[in-house]
Formats: structure tokens, sequence, C-alpha cells
């Protein structure tokens, strides 16, 4: 980066007269400057903040529109795409279909979706106010059309929260307040008085604040001792992302280190290192090198391009006029604008002369008021209480007391991403008829799509509204719903989230009191994470455990599967009572102690001392460990028989093993059956990753192909209904089959292959 002003590189950026002291600027702008330290660090003077006045003036000072113009362009091409993809337009007839009896989970009760295809046309004006945003086009109108749905979209389904669509939901309204439209865009050529026009420096003080924001508190969110220690993301040590730290390091120091220390390190220091003009090419190496890790290890959509695309923000405002300069000139027909004057602008304050000379004339110079508007302060007031309720939202978990749970709020607005990883072992679903006292069973998660509402009282408690609403259709009424919820957060012991003994559609609940039914976190049972490392590295590859805490007087009823040979009970800390209901005898057992229970039957675990009680389940899934003996057999034999050392003839049903892996052979027994379609996919996943990358990025566009195909062919089968109704049921079945149209496979089975692994994984 060229030697510049220190200041445009910082937070609040440079003003843009600074900026336009070039070689073709007037006379009087060519004089060297002489700023104090504290101006080419911080981006101000110290006398910018002595009084409101000189404050208004500063975050209204004239700024190059450049880097906000590209901005504005990437954030609405990203958000364009991401409306058929994360938000859904692909599959927005699964989630909304038209009398299905589904559960939701909107923020407010009230809100509720509307009929299909108009929600497929709220998706439309979502799509077409990101592309009049990435144009420039009636900026304000796109804006607004963009936030109006994407909030309603957003508000309409609590489970789809997460970190970056609430970010992206931010910018898009603070877009809207800005001049984003300054620079390259549609608006710009239908209107010359706003075309490359200075645009205040708050507009870039809120976005890059915003940015520092996100990267910041997700640091300070992970100076929990569960991410310092390692147990938030440990599983991700084992990606192959990490493999060239392995080199170097044992698995376990990649975990603490890279995966949870690296990850800290950054957060914390991400925004600093984009703040000053020395650091600023480390910070660009690091977030991009993180960004891209992320889009590889999550399923997090735009989120990391989104990032990568703020970057900029950080720099000089008038870079791309640098950048797109090196291109040649038969180019910049198309490209932006690499003019170095931006033309004045009344939403800017000028505290001297501007000057509109060029290098072919000269005008007289202009004499700018620096009077105050209203807009300005206003401008002002909304940049500073912005900045002020980000920094406090991430922290108002005592105002909403009732979103909380293990962890403070709903999860979406806090930051917190990445900090806790949660396991089910264990959930039901009883019911109790009112009239006749008749108790039953549910399938968990009938009625709804989602499985977020295990973790959040709140959603807990809609579900439970939503089954007793619906329990009625199968003649149970006034029902009595009861969760019986495991849960491990950060590799704890499974115990119970909610009290599992409160009928929840009568339970309060209120979103500014604590939840009453909530069970504490066993936050003092947490040390036994590194006794479970010792005890887990002990065992074999075919010896399964699970480690359980509960409370005193409650107990857990399980049934043992019959595949779950050798299955045993060990008592950690505490005294439980084992039940075994089918033979009524019941077992005291202390700490140290175990004892087996029967498979194919019901046992119950009592807590029956005065403290929790700690005990875990060893086991052994018989049926799978002998169907994993039986395949190493098999392939021995197939060995064999290739390499000519076999000798006896094969019986019939093996001789599918002789065959050709390329053909299509029916074996008739079930377990060759099952090894030679595990040998098929297991060649073809060596195929996978095998695979060049030019056949990679072929794989990956034909499926986004026909994502896209599809949420862009349902929208237009939508808007056909609503224009003209509905078409004939078997005109219409034939244009949504078209529409689901997949990708040709070069295996017609490769889909029957992948359930069937799956099947076999569930075994």
């Amino acid at each position: 980066m060229e030697a510049r002003d220190a200041t445009a590189g910082a937070l609040v950026g440079s003003d843009g007269e600074e900026q336009t002291t070039k070689k073709d600027a007037a006379p009087q702008k060519a004089q060297p400057q002489t700023g104090s330290k504290m101006e080419k660090i911080f981006g101000f003077r110290r006398e910018d903040l002595t009084s409101w006045r000189s404050l208004v003036v500063l975050l209204n000072r004239p700024t190059d529109p450049a880097s906000l113009g590209i901005f504005r362009c990437l954030f609405g091409l990203l958000m364009a795409i991401d409306v058929t993809q994360e938000r859904g337009l692909s599959h927005l007839d699964y989630k909304y279909l038209d009398g299905a009896p589904v559960c939701r989970f909107p923020l407010f009760n009230f809100l509720q979706p509307l009929p299909l295809d108009w929600m497929y046309l709220v998706y439309v004006v979502m799509f077409l106010g990101a592309l009049g945003i990435m144009l420039g086009c009636f900026y304000r109108l796109s804006c607004l059309m963009f936030i109006s749905t994407y909030w309603y979209i957003f508000f309409l389904d609590k489970t789809a929260w997460n970190n970056h669509s609430y970010l992206y939901g931010l910018i898009g309204f603070q877009l809207t307040l800005m001049d984003g439209n300054r620079y390259w865009s549609i608006d710009g050529l239908r209107r010359p008085s706003i075309r490359n026009a200075h645009v205040p420096l708050w507009n870039y003080t809120v976005l890059r604040t915003q940015i520092f924001i996100v990267y910041f508190i997700a640091g300070v969110k992970k100076l929990d001792a569960d991410w310092v220690e390692g147990y938030s993301m440990s599983y991700l040590a084992n990606h192959w992302l990490f493999d060239p730290f392995k080199v170097i390091l044992p698995v376990e120091l990649v975990n603490l280190l890279v995966v949870h220390g690296g990850g800290l390190a950054l957060d914390l220091s991400a925004g600093y290192l984009l703040f000053f003009d020395v650091t600023r090419p480390y910070g660009f190496f690091f977030v991009s090198y993180f960004h891209c890790m992320n889009s590889q290890l999550f399923s997090i959509g735009m989120f990391s391009y989104t990032m990568l695309a703020t970057s900029p923000l950080f720099c000089y405002p008038d870079w791309p006029r640098r950048f797109f300069g090196r291109f040649p000139a038969f180019l910049r027909v198309v490209l932006p604008l690499t003019s170095p004057d931006p033309q004045p602008s009344s939403s800017c304050v000028y505290n001297e002369i501007h000057s509109t000379s060029s290098e072919r004339r000269e005008t007289p110079p202009v004499a700018k008021a620096s009077k105050l508007r209203l807009k300005h302060k206003l401008a002002a007031i909304f940049t500073i209480l912005y900045i002020i309720e980000q920094f406090f939202m991430p922290y108002s978990h005592f105002i909403t007391q009732g979103y909380n749970n293990w962890t403070n709020g709903l999860y979406g607005y806090s930051w917190d991403m990445m900090v806790h990883s949660r396991s089910h072992q264990h959930v039901k679903i009883t019911y109790k008829d009112g009239k006749t006292g008749e108790i039953g069973y549910l399938n968990p998660g009938v009625f709804t799509q989602s499985r977020r509402w295990k973790d959040h009282g709140d959603m807990l408690k809609q579900y439970a509204t939503c089954l007793n609403h619906f329990l009625p259709r199968y003649n149970i009424t006034d029902a009595e719903i009861y969760f019986d919820i495991w849960v491990s957060i950060n590799e704890r012991f499974q115990q119970r989230i909610f009290d599992p003994r409160v009928d929840i559609v009568k339970a309060d609940w209120s979103p500014f009191e604590p939840n009453a039914w909530l069970m504490p976190l066993l936050v003092d049972l947490s040390p036994w994470r590194h006794k479970f490392q010792e005890i887990e590295g002990s065992l074999d590859n075919q010896t399964e455990i699970v480690f359980i805490a509960d409370f005193p007087g409650l107990h857990l009823e399980n049934f043992v599967s019959e595949d779950l040979g050798n299955t045993s009970i060990h008592v950690l800390q505490g005294q439980v009572n084992v039940e075994v209901v089918e033979e009524k005898k019941n077992y005291t057992l202390q700490p140290g102690e175990k004892m087996k229970v029967p498979a194919g039957a019901y046992h119950k675990v009592y807590t029956v001392s005065e403290d929790p009680s700690c005990y875990m389940y060893i086991y052994v899934n018989t049926t799978e460990a002998a169907l994993q003996e039986n395949f190493t057999k098999l392939f021995e034999l197939q060995e064999r028989v290739r390499n000519g050392t076999e000798t006896e003839p094969l019986p019939p049903e093996l001789q599918p093993l002789i065959a050709a892996e390329d053909d299509d052979v029916n074996a008739t027994d079930p377990i060759v059956q099952l090894f030679l379609k595990r040998q098929r996919r297991m060649k073809e996943v060596k195929k996978r990753r095998e695979a060049g990358v030019l056949e990679r990025l072929e794989r990956f566009a034909v499926k986004k192909y026909y994502t896209i195909r599809r949420g862009f062919l349902m929208t237009a089968i939508a808007m056909r209904n609503l224009a003209v109704g509905l078409p004939p049921l078997e005109q219409l079945t034939r244009e949504v089959a078209f529409a689901n149209m997949k990708a040709p496979q070069a295996d017609g089975s490769q889909d029957e292959r992948l359930k069937d692994e799956v099947g076999h994984g569930e075994l």
C-alpha cells in the first residue's frame, strides 16, 4: 500500500479532502500535511472530541464513496445467492407446505407464514431487493424491500437463527440509511448529482465498528473456560484441513493450540489488525485464511464470503480507484470510476474550500458552509446510539431472562460462535390424556422439522402448546405433556436440561422471568471430563461408553437393545438403585461398583443419594461387531481368490465376491450384499477424495445449479398460480417433477447406495 495519511486507515477513516490531495489537485490542496501523532494513527484529533459540534463535524466529514460502493455491490450479490441457499428458496415448499400440521417457532406467536404461493412472493421481493442493492438501482427502495422481507423471515423461525444471519439483517439495515449508491450504481447514471459524490464518514464508522464488534466480542465470548481448555470444538482437530499441523503436533495439541487457541487469538486481534495501517496486511492474511477454512469446516452459507467482503472496508476508502486504475483503458467503460475527485454532497459537512479543479481546466474554488443541519446531528446521534446498542446486546440477557438456558439468550445475536457444542442421548415425550388418564409416548420431533427446541425453554413451551393443539385430532384431549431431554454440553455428563415432572403445557413462561423448570447445569462435575478421556482411551474400538449424571429423587428409564450385549452400569459418584423391570428386582450400587443389565429389557436407575449421581454405561454392539468380523473374513477370502491362493471352490452364495468391481451383481446372501455395497461405497468415497480441482469444481457447480434451478422454477410456478390460478393437478404434478429433476449421475444407483450405507450405519 502506498504511503498516505495514516488517518485514512483508522476506524473512522480519513476525510475525502485529504484523500484528493494528489498531483492534479488545486495548488492550495497540495500542501504537506502535518497532523499530530494521534491523528495519524486514529484518524482524528483530540480536539474533534472536545465538543458536540466538533464530533458531529467529524462523523459527517466528506469521505470517498468508492469502498462503500464496492462493498454494497458485493453484499447485494452475496445476499441474492443467499436467498436461494440458506434462506431456503430451493426447498421453500417443504418448509411452508399449505395444510401440513407443523409446529413453528416464531419470535412472536402472532407471526405466521403466509400461504405457500405468497411466501414465494415474499422471497421474490427479497431477491429483487438484494439485486437492487447490488446494482445500486432504486437503492432506498431496494434496501427496504430486502430488509422488510428478510427480518420477517428471520423472526418467523427462531430455530434457524444464527449469528451470521443476524449480521446480514444488521448490515442491510445500515445500508438502508447510508449513501451506498454514490459509486458504481445505476442510480448514479440516472442521477448525475449523486454520481461519485462524497459520503459522510459515519457510513464507514458504523460498518467498521460492526465488523470489529463481530470479531472482538466473539473473542471475548471464547474466553469461556470450556473454549480455553479445548472442549468446545474438539472434533474439528480430526478434519483434513488441520493435517499440516499434525505433522509437527499431536492431535491433542492441534485441538488445544490451533483450533481453540488460534480461534481465540484471531477473534480478539482481527479487528485491531485490520484497524492499523502497519498490521493490516497481516490482518488480511489471517482473516482470509480463517474464513476460507470456515467455508470448508461448516455449512454456513455466504458468511465466510461476506466477511471476506468486509475486510476492504478497513482500507483507504479510495482503494477501488487505484485498483481499477491499473486495468486497461478499454475495460474502464464497465469498471468503477477511477477519477480521483468525488463531487460535493449535502450529506457531508465541509470545513474548508472545496476545489473542482482538474488538469484541463480550473474553476474558482467553491466555498461550502460548515453549517450543521438537522440530518447531520441525527446521523451522529444514530451512530453513537447504534454502536452503544451493539456493544450492549451481547450482554443484555439479564433483561430477557426467559430465553436463558444453560447458555444465555437465543443463539444468534451474542456472537458466541461455536463456543458450545451439544449432543443428545435420550429424548422422551410423554402425554397424559386429561379425561381418560391414558399415558402414551410421542415420537420426538413429531409435527416439526427442527431439533433446536430440545435446548431452549421458550421453544419447548411453544412446541408443547402446539402438540396440545394437534393431539385432539387423535382423540387425546386436554393433554398433559412432559419432556425428558438428556443433553451433554461441551463433553460433560449427559444430564437433564428440563424438569421431567413439569407439565410444559400448563407451565409458566415469561421472556423476562427466569425459567422455573430449567434444571441447573452440573458445572461442579466438569473436572470429570479429564477422567472421561482416560477411560475412553482404555477401551477398544468396539466398546462404547456413555456418561450420565442425574439429580436426587429422579430416575432414568432405559431400554437396552438386543444388539447391545454385555451392557453394564458403573457408578462413579453418589448412590443409585437399579430396578430390572421384568425381574422385579432392585440392586443398590455405591461408587466403584457395577452390574450387568439384561439386553432386550427395560431397567430404571434411581438416584437415591443426597447429591447428584454419576455413572456410565459401557456396552458393545454385538450385532455390529459380528458384522464387522464377517466383513473381515469376506475381505480376506476375496483377496485370496484374487491373488490365487484360495484353492477351495466358492459356494454359490459367495460367487459374487469374484465378480468385477464394476459389475452389478445380485447377491443372495444379505451379509455378502452389504459387504459388496460397502466396498462400492468405499471406492466411490476414495474416487471423490482423489478427484482433481476441476472435477471438484464441476461437481460443486452442477449441484448448485440444480439447487438454484429448483428454487427459480418453483418460484415461477407460484407466481403463475397467483396470477392466473392453479392449473389442473396433473399439470402441476408434471411441473413440480420437472423442477425436482436431479443431475445425471455417473452411476444411476449412487443415491440408493448412499441410503443403504446410511441404513447400515444405523444398525
